[in-house]
Formats: structure tokens, C-alpha cells, sequence
């Protein structure tokens, strides 16, 4: 909306007239500037964020140049970022009611009515604003109205709008991530990856295009095409710290733990110390078996960040690796303080408890990790496997339950075969696999992944084929 060039606010005469208007304020007079000068002023504090003091200079505006409208929009601009919305609604209206046609009057009053959750009005006038523009700012407005459509849950109107915007500048990396977000919360993560590949072929040297399209696959969890998209992200700019953060993580997921160590540590090179790459490289040290380094690394991401769980859950695991589960424990439960509702907590806690024998509350964390994610297949798998140690009866009893309450759950189906099977009941057992190869064949045949003694069952490896 404004010009902010250097050499405009950072001149002599600015500070001059900012020095001489300050002392205004404490109670000296004021005397005579030009409009031009006190329209730069004005900008001066709403740029920055002075508010009271733009209403102020702006409202002199008004009574030295009454004829000028511009410094009552400057005034409406102004209430409108001190949040006093109907105030500056009402500048803009009696702008309007002098048959104003500005790009900028319209662009006012859509900022209001986006303050005021007026998402439909805020089009409309940001529309308005794109007739009356400089083409060279209609990717700016483009990304505006979009974010509207955002804001009213219209996600394709805000992609068809991005891509208006991506037309119009090919620059707008703020438009690029916000395309990201909205197929994200379309879940459209296919059609994402066909729009930045499109875009790549005409802006190759786009690293935000990259890096988005590293986050898609990574979604997918293709991370070999994930790391193919954030070294080509990283080769046009080495400086990116979110895109070495996630090229970390995306190696981390395909177990190579060096590459993703080197990551996250010029991740930090480049934006400093940061809690969870802090983190991930003790997980990464952890699953390379050094497990004091983890340690360490683990705390100093709690000195960094002391309530971040993922690091107390990290330091607790390897405390159990170590042998000293019940210490591990205590520290499984600060992460667990830290995030109660992480079912993956609970799932770890759980194991902990079994460890030492602690069975009441083993189940309890066992049971409370599968209410918050029932289609935690792991999660599911060792808590069946927790109660057979004692009663495959009552193992049947829950996974009968399971199913009842999960019928979406198709593995939970495999566990109840499993079970039947395991009791004898093999009429039975066979009768729902049947039923499950015909809902859902490939998915069904990881019965044998459950229970490899099936492989020796004849009637099960005839039905499988």
C-alpha cells in the first residue's frame, strides 16, 4: 500500500520533520510542513507501526490541507491499526460518499472488513482495488484475496486465486507457501506436487518451489524424492535453514542417520540453535546406537527449550536403553506432562511399565494411547500382544470390542483371526479371512506379518493366493 523506499525515509528532511513533529508531541509547536513531507511522515509511522502517531500527524493533515482527501484515508489507515475498525469505516465511507475511485481507498476498506471477519466484503473491495491498480501490485492484492477465501474455508477459490497471483509475479514466494497450505488443508497433496512441477519448468531457480514440493513428498512420504527436492532447493540457496531442517528430517525417515546429522547441523549454522534440530540429532545419534551423545543432545535441547516433550520422551527412552528404565520412566512422564494427549507417549510409557513389570499401568497407558489414535497399528499390536501374556480369552473379549467400536480399523479385523486362530477356533478364523481378502486382498495377506506361523498353515496360503 505504501511506498517504503530508502531513499523517502531514510533522508535528512524525514528525520528532521520526525524530530520536529515528536517535540510536538511533548508540547512544543508545531510549525508549518508541507503536504508532501507530512504525507511522508504519516507513512513513516504507519510503517512502523505508530499508530497513535500517524492518526495524530494525519489529523493535522486534515485541518492544514482539507482539500487533500488523502490524509483522511492516511487517518482511517491509521484507526484501523489502532483496532478502533468503525472509526476508521466511517473516514472511508465519507471518502466514498466524495466519488473516490483509488486503488488505495479500496484497499482500506477491504483491510477493514477483514479485520472486522467480513471475509465476502474484504473480496469484494480487494476485487474493487484490482480494477483501480498498478498492474505491478496485482500480485499482492491476488494473494489478499486469497487469504479471504482461506479465512471462509474456500480453498480451491484461494488456489485458483494464488495461481493469479504466481501469473502475475513469479516471485511471490509468500503466494508459493500459501498455495502449500491450502492443498494442504484440501488434502490434495498429488495435485500439489503436478502445480510446483509445473511451475519448476518455468522457474527453475525457484527455491521456495523446490522446498514446497520437498514438503509434499515428504507428506506422501516419498523421502527419496523428498531429499531429490530439498538438495535442489538447498543448491540455489545453501543458506535455507527450513529446507536443510526438513532435508534432516527427510533422512532421518529413510535411516540415514549422518546425512541427517549434517542437516540439522548446518540448519543451525544458518539460523541458529533450535530446540528440535537439537533433538532429532540425539533421535539420530539414538538409533546409531551412541547413545551418550544422544544424551547430550537431548539436553541441550531442553536447555534450549524446557518443555519441549519430544526431548524429555527422547531422554527417557535412552535412559531405558541404558537399563535404568525406571528413571526413563520419570522422564517419559515429564513429556507426558508436557503433552497429555500424544498417544505416542502413552504407546512408549506403556512399554516401560511392561518392562518392569508394572502391569496396571501398563494397560492403562496401553488403553489410553489407542482411545486417542485407534488406528495406531503398533500401538494396537503390543497391547494385544500385552494381554495374551495372560489370557488370549481376554485378548478376544477386547479386540472383539476394538472392532465393534473401529470398524475402520481393517487391521484390527487381522488381530481378531489372529487370535481365533491361536484358540483353535480355525472355522471360524478362516471364515474372516475370507471376508477380509474380499474387502481388501493386499492388505490382508499382512496376517502373516502378525503371525509368520500361519505360513505353515495350508488353508491360509491357499486362500492368500
Amino acid at each position: 500500500m505504501f511506498d517504503d523506499d530508502e531513499e523517502e525515509y531514510n533522508d535528512s528532511s524525514l528525520s528532521e520533520d520526525i524530530e520536529h513533529f515528536e517535540a510536538h508531541l511533548k508540547g512544543q509547536k508545531l510549525k508549518f510542513i508541507d503536504s508532501d513531507r507530512l504525507e511522508g511522515l504519516i507513512d513513516h509511522y504507519l510503517i512502523q507501526g505508530q499508530f497513535n502517531k500517524a492518526k495524530i500527524a494525519a489529523e493535522f493533515g486534515i485541518y492544514q490541507f482539507a482539500y487533500n482527501p488523502l490524509f483522511k484515508l492516511r487517518k482511517a489507515q491509521a484507526l484501523g491499526g489502532m483496532g478502533l475498525l468503525q472509526e476508521a469505516m466511517d473516514c472511508v465511507v465519507q471518502l466514498e460518499k466524495q466519488e473516490i475511485d483509488s486503488a488505495e481507498l479500496y484497499l482500506t476498506k477491504a483491510s477493514i472488513h477483514a479485520q472486522q471477519r467480513e471475509h465476502k466484503q474484504a473480496i469484494r473491495y480487494f476485487k474493487l482495488a484490482l480494477e483501480h491498480s498498478d498492474p505491478a501490485e496485482h500480485d499482492y492484492i491476488y494473494l489478499d484475496i486469497a487469504i479471504e477465501y482461506e479465512r471462509l474455508a474456500q480453498y480451491q477459490e484461494a488456489i485458483d486465486t494464488l495461481h493469479q497471483a504466481l501469473k502475475a509475479n513469479k516471485q511471490n514466494e509468500a503466494a508459493l507457501y500459501e498455495l502449500g497450505r491450502c492443498y494442504d488443508a484440501l488434502g490434495a497433496t498429488q495435485d500439489s506436487i503436478e502445480a510446483y512441477l509445473k511451475f519448476i519448468d518455468e522457474q527453475p531457480y525457484s527455491s521456495t518451489a523446490w522446498y514446497n514440493l520437498g514438503n509434499a513428498y515428504s507428506k506422501l512420504e516419498n523421502y527419496d524424492r523428498a531429499v531429490w527436492a530439498y538438495e535442489y532447493a538447498i543448491l540455489i540457496n545453501e543458506e535455507f535453514g527450513p529446507a536443510h531442517f526438513n532435508l534432516g528430517n527427510a533422512y532421518l525417515s529413510l535411516e540415514k542417520y549422518h546425512k541427517a546429522i549434517e542437516h540439522f547441523e548446518l540448519c543451525m549454522k544458518h539460523d541458529g540453535d533450535d530446540a528440535m534440530a537439537l533433538c532429532y540429532i540425539g533421535e539420530a545419534y539414538e538409533q546409531l546406537n551412541e547413545l551418550e551423545l544422544s544424551k547430550h543432545y537431548y539436553k541441550l535441547s531442553i536447555d534450549l527449550e524446557p518443555m519441549l516433550p519430544e526431548a524429555w520422551l527422547g531422554l527417557g527412552i535412552v535412559e531405558d536403553l541404558m537399563g535404568a528404565t525406571k528413571e526413563g520412566i520419570v522422564l517419559i512422564q515429564k513429556a507426558l506432562d508436557y503433552d497429555p494427549e500424544n498417544s505416542g507417549i502413552h504407546h512408549v510409557l506403556a512399554g516401560a511399565y511392561q518392562k518392569i513389570d508394572l502391569r496396571s499401568e501398563a494397560e492403562f497407558h496401553y488403553l489410553k494411547s489407542l482411545a486417542l489414535l485407534p488406528e495406531d497399528q503398533e500401538a494396537l499390536t503390543d497391547y494385544i500382544s500385552f494381554v495374551s501374556e495372560s489370557s488370549l480369552a481376554d485378548a478376544q473379549q477386547f479386540i472383539l470390542q476394538f472392532c465393534q467400536d473401529h470398524p475402520s480399523v481393517f487391521e484390527a479385523q487381522l488381530h481378531l483371526i489372529n487370535i481365533k486362530w491361536q484358540l483353535g477356533q480355525f472355522a471360524e478364523a478362516k471364515h474372516l479371512y475370507q471376508l477380509c481378502l474380499s474387502q481388501n486382498a493386499s492388505s490382508a495377506k499382512q496376517i502373516f506379518e502378525i503371525n509368520p506361523k500361519l505360513l505353515d498353515d495350508n488353508d491360509f496360503l491357499y486362500l492368500a493366493d
